[in-house]
C-alpha cells in the first residue's frame, strides 16, 4: 500500500479509461484526486491538463494522469507549465524510459488509443520507476529554463 496521491482528469473522449483506473489505482492503495470530468458532454482538454499542472505547481501532488481522446492535446496543455514534463505513452517502455531519463511527472494516454489493461502496465511502470540523474539531469534542468 502507498499514500502517495495522484491527480487524474480527462476529457469526454477517455472518460470510460479514466474511470477504470481510478477504481485500479485505489484498489492499489494510492489516494486520487479525480479533477474531472465525470460525465460524457464535450469538454475543453486544456481545461483539465491545466487543473492537473495546476495541482503539481502548487504542491498538492507531485504526479499526475491525463487521458483524452488521443493524448495529444491533454499532453500539449499540461507542458505549457514549467513544471510539467507530461509524456504521452503507448507502450511500457515509453513509460519507463520517460521517468528514467526525463523525470515526467505526468504521464498522458489516449482513451481511443489504448486498452485499460496495457494502461495497467504503462501506470504502474510510470510510477515506480526512478528517476537515474546523472547526464539526464542537465537535460531535464534545460526542460524548465532553456537558458541552463
Amino acid at each position: 500500500m502507498t499514500t502517495d496521491t495522484i491527480a487524474i482528469a480527462c476529457d469526454h473522449g477517455a472518460l470510460a479509461l479514466k474511470t477504470h483506473m481510478v477504481t485500479y489505482l485505489k484498489d492499489k492503495g494510492y489516494e486520487i484526486l479525480d479533477l474531472g470530468v465525470n460525465g460524457p458532454e464535450s469538454v475543453d482538454y486544456p481545461d483539465f491538463g491545466y487543473k492537473v499542472a495546476q495541482a503539481i505547481k502548487e504542491g498538492t501532488v507531485t504526479r499526475g494522469i491525463l487521458m483524452c481522446g488521443s493524448g495529444i492535446g491533454i499532453s500539449i496543455a499540461a507542458n505549457r507549465f514549467t513544471e510539467i514534463r507530461c509524456a504521452l505513452v503507448h507502450d511500457v517502455t515509453g513509460a519507463r524510459l520517460t521517468r528514467e531519463h526525463n523525470d515526467a511527472n505526468v504521464i498522458a494516454f489516449g482513451g481511443r488509443m489504448i486498452g485499460p489493461d496495457l494502461c495497467e502496465e504503462c501506470v504502474d511502470t510510470f510510477l515506480t520507476t526512478k528517476f537515474e540523474g546523472g547526464r539526464h539531469q542537465r537535460r531535464v534542468d534545460k526542460l524548465s529554463n532553456p537558458s541552463v
